[in-house]
């Protein structure tokens, strides 16, 4: 390249050094615009909250000596609360809010809340497939360690690979909330349990009661990654028809209201197998 070519290369990046700074700056400008109107909507519903369990409260007291026509007013006006309550969620999975106990403690006050649909759809769907590969990964973890590998030590990598997986579920799951999803709470707090049982079972010591449950827990986790693995392509094709006629949410999850029952019958199968 020439000296007068690299000069025009030059000027060239000058001009555009400085249409990005111009950009930058309108950047910069917009982000304390969406900043201060974050703001504005977060106190306007949380006033409009307060106002509407007050409200509630007072209709509660009128209802027990209102008459027939009163009372159908009532239940009118404490239906669309209920409305409106659904549309305030949907309103603050957009806007910044303060983490749980749970994100606090792991992440700090950081703010998770993912401002457009592509980017909370785009979570979701990594949430899936992590869920997917770890599956997969533990299946044949389990198998290994039931059939081929009878060391201690591998049963240790196996049950730290289970901690860190439920954790990870834990922690991606609390940001999913935060971000709008509906996840069941028995969803969430079994993967606690999950987790705490997970560590036992990685600090149990070598012994005879290990090792004699050693064998139905390993046999345990492959039939759960079995199931797990088949209801993961289920559920996902229901939802994906669910979505389609608009009547799921884009952050709902692969478990529905039938999945617990489903795991709950899975584990009784198991123990009359294993009795």
């Amino acid at each position: 390249m020439s000296l007068h070519k690299c000069q025009e290369e030059w000027e060239e990046l000058e001009k555009e050094f400085k249409q990005l700074q111009e950009t930058h700056k309108v950047y910069k400008q917009k982000l304390e615009e969406l900043n201060t109107l974050q703001s504005v909507c977060t106190g306007y519903i949380n006033k409009h909250k307060r106002r509407l369990a007050d409200l509630r409260s007072s209709l509660k007291v009128h209802k027990q000596s209102a008459s027939l026509g009163e009372t159908d007013l009532i239940q009118q006006i404490d239906g669309t609360i209920k409305e409106r309550h659904n549309v305030f969620f949907d309103m603050e999975a957009y806007l910044p809010k303060k983490n749980g106990l749970y994100l606090n403690l792991v992440l700090g006050n950081v703010n998770v809340t993912l401002l457009s649909n592509q980017a909370k759809f785009a979570y979701k769907d990594e949430y899936e497939k992590f869920k997917l590969y770890l599956t997969i990964i533990l299946l044949l973890g389990a198998i290994a360690c039931r059939f081929v590998l009878h060391y201690r030590v591998t049963d240790e990598v196996f049950n730290f690979l289970l901690v860190w997986y439920y954790c990870t579920l834990t922690i991606r799951e609390s940001i999913l909330i935060s971000n709008g999803s509906r996840i069941k709470g028995w969803w969430v707090s079994h993967h606690y349990v999950s987790t705490f049982l997970s560590g036992v079972m990685l600090t149990w010591p070598d012994g005879l009661i290990y090792r004699m449950f050693r064998n139905q827990f390993l046999a345990f986790s492959i039939y759960q990654s079995c199931v797990q693995f088949l209801q993961y392509y289920y559920q996902s094709g229901c939802l994906y028809r669910l979505r389609a006629l608009g009547e799921r949410n884009h952050l709902d999850l692969t478990v529905g209201s039938c999945d617990f029952m489903r795991y709950i019958c899975s584990v009784y199968t198991l123990l009359m197998l294993e009795g």
